[in-house]
């Protein structure tokens, strides 16, 4: 039988682009996938406009705080989309890999945040679509 498929969203901080991905990615995967969400320089806390519109999505990640990255993470990950993070992200080879090229929201007005947010749902729902489907063709295959 086929796991559940564990997506890492990585980024330097921790603390913006990567927890909202994972914020989408909990509601919308709920318990057909794993999803962890880590940084390779964690920030001290989220960004509060992150939060911000998350909670107007009906996402509450108020209580999440950054994360750093585990090796234990990249390896156990399937698929480890990068934000950002460059060379400081280590590369765990045999990983599926994306890279989203999102603005950093530090620092940016709400209205900048909300089309950061929204540009992530949209990544994190086309993700999963092809995320869920190729493991449920998996499964039926067994």
């Amino acid at each position: 039988m086929i796991d559940r498929p564990e997506v890492l969203f990585l980024c330097v901080h921790n603390a913006g682009r990567s927890q909202m991905a994972a914020g989408f990615a909990r509601e919308l995967g709920g318990d057909q996938v794993v999803v962890h969400s880590a940084g390779s320089a964690p920030g001290e806390v989220l960004n509060p406009a992150v939060v911000e519109v998350m909670r107007e999505k009906g996402i509450d990640i108020s209580n999440e705080a950054p994360r750093k990255l585990t090796n234990e993470m990249g390896l156990h990950a399937d698929v480890i989309i990068t934000m950002g993070c460059g060379d400081a992200c280590p590369v765990y080879p045999g990983k599926r890999y994306l890279d989203w090229d999102l603005t950093d929201p530090t620092g940016k007005e709400i209205e900048v945040v909300r089309q950061i947010r929204d540009d992530i749902e949209q990544r994190v729902r086309g993700l999963f679509d092809d995320l869920l489907k190729f493991t449920s063709s998996l499964k039926g295959k067994q």
